[in-house]
């Protein structure tokens, strides 16, 4: 797709992320009672950027048309919520999926299930629902939910393998699934420091 048409499709989009960016600040200093802590730490957002918006489409089989971005990929606009603990990420889930005028689409709770290789987060696609003058459309975002630690092993694991062919994977693999468990169990016991966590 030209430049001209890859803008023109992702106004809309950014505008879905935006809304989702103020409806998350609010809920942050409102999930606790007043005087607790926030659940979040950082939160992240971007939308997919024209090369690789392109790219998706091609390993999916696809001609690289704004019509065909809109129909198969659900990820152009993405954010990532980062929370101190395992409780936080879930309270974030709940009031998410309680807002009645988002749609979940899909979700995937990677938390409680994690990935083979050790990957921890929970994945939801909401829809958001972006009001015009005359008309309201939905429009996807992806939302990754996950804690620090989480966070520390998805980026190191990404560093450490992206697009690499390395010769000692299977080796790097038990060790990063070590490392993961690691962190788990440190997590839990902050945790237990926590003043939000739950009797």
């Amino acid at each position: 797709m030209t430049s001209e048409e890859y803008y023109e499709l992702i106004l809309p989009y950014q505008d879905a992320l935006n809304l989702l960016l103020s409806r998350l600040d609010v809920l942050n200093h409102s999930i606790y009672s007043d005087g607790a802590s926030k659940p979040v730490h950082t939160v992240y957002s971007r939308i997919k950027k024209h090369q690789s918006l392109d790219d998706k489409l091609i390993r999916l089989n696809h001609e690289t048309t704004p019509a065909n971005a809109r129909e198969y990929l659900q990820d152009i606009a993405g954010i990532r919520v980062i929370c101190y603990f395992e409780q936080d990420a879930y309270q974030m889930i709940d009031a998410l999926k309680r807002q009645n005028d988002l749609i979940v689409v899909t979700e995937k709770d990677y938390i409680h299930h994690p990935k083979p290789n050790g990957y921890r987060s929970y994945h939801i696609i909401l829809g958001i629902p972006v009001r015009y003058m005359e008309l309201t459309e939905y429009y996807p975002v992806e939302v990754q939910v996950r804690t620090l630690s989480m966070d520390f092993w998805a980026s190191m694991e990404h560093r450490i393998n992206y697009k690499q062919d390395r010769a000692d994977k299977e080796e790097v693999r038990a060790q990063l699934l070590k490392y993961a468990d690691i962190l788990k169990d440190m997590e839990q016991s902050f945790e237990t420091y926590n003043e939000n966590r739950a009797n």
